[in-house]
């Protein structure tokens, strides 16, 4: 019985994207047949159904963006909202060059050996950062839920296309202060560094800016906690600089925060 629920649900997931894709790529060159296959494996076409059936989602509309480790689906909850839906790629490699994010941060001791666990330990620690983040009043997309390589949040967007980020949109002074003010309220308030902080990962809305990919962000007791400090800080004032913007003194920004 199982088998068939999968083999239904995977068609359905299949036709669905095929249909959606229209034969376009998505921005990073992924092709539609690259996310069915990689993407949407047996476990996950499952762990899917299962968010159908716990009424966690209703249905899931096709891929909107990808990256090389997670693809981003578009999906839709009972109410008609939209989701984000993470997808973890169990496939690839990518996952074992993140273990200093992990391996230090006392919030994860227990790390067990292999490449799906430590996907299933890095959607777990995207969904407690962001939580961690949301509660402390963080700009960040709203967590729903969290199992295997599947995370669900608020959709950053409308009508299934992601929201701009600050790569890709026109840029001031007052957007500056609040990169830099989020930086300093997650290290304050959520007591986390990002660890992966750029123009990339931040949504610029009508609302204001909002930080995603928080599965690099780590505890302020980890023992790279200020270097990855730094490195936030210099990256997202480089960004800021070559788009023309007045800013402050990366060293004396880092001084201030861990003061």
């Amino acid at each position: 019985m199982t088998d068939i629920l999968s083999k239904k649900l995977e068609s359905k997931l299949d036709k669905k994207l095929i249909s959606k894709a229209k034969r376009k790529t998505l921005d990073d060159g992924f092709k539609k047949g690259k996310v069915v296959n990689e993407v949407l494996d047996k476990p996950t076409v499952m762990t899917l159904y299962k968010m159908i059936t716990d009424h966690i989602i209703a249905y899931v509309n096709g891929a909107v963006s990808a990256g090389k480790e997670s693809v981003l689906f578009w999906g839709v909850d009972e109410n008609d909202s939209d989701v984000a839906l993470k997808i973890y790629l169990v496939s690839t490699s990518n996952f074992k060059k993140r273990e200093p994010y992990i391996l230090g941060d006392p919030r994860f001791s227990n790390v067990k050996k292999g490449t799906k666990n430590l996907v299933y330990l890095w959607a777990k620690k995207e969904y407690r950062n962001l939580t961690q983040c949301f509660e402390a009043g963080i700009p960040v997309p709203k967590p729903l839920y969290v199992t295997n390589n599947v995370l669900a949040m608020e959709f950053v967007g409308e009508k299934g296309a992601p929201g701009k980020s600050l790569l890709d949109s026109q840029v001031d002074e007052n957007d500056y202060q609040q990169a830099i003010q989020i930086i300093q309220d997650m290290y304050e308030n959520a007591k986390l560094v990002h660890g992966d902080y750029s123009e990339y990962n931040i949504f610029k809305t009508e609302n204001g800016l909002v930080v995603f990919d928080l599965g690099s962000a780590v505890d302020l007791r980890h023992p790279n906690t200020q270097e990855f400090l730094k490195r936030d800080i210099n990256n997202i004032t480089r960004f800021f600089k070559k788009r023309g913007v007045s800013v402050e003194d990366p060293d004396q920004l880092f001084e201030d925060i861990v003061k």
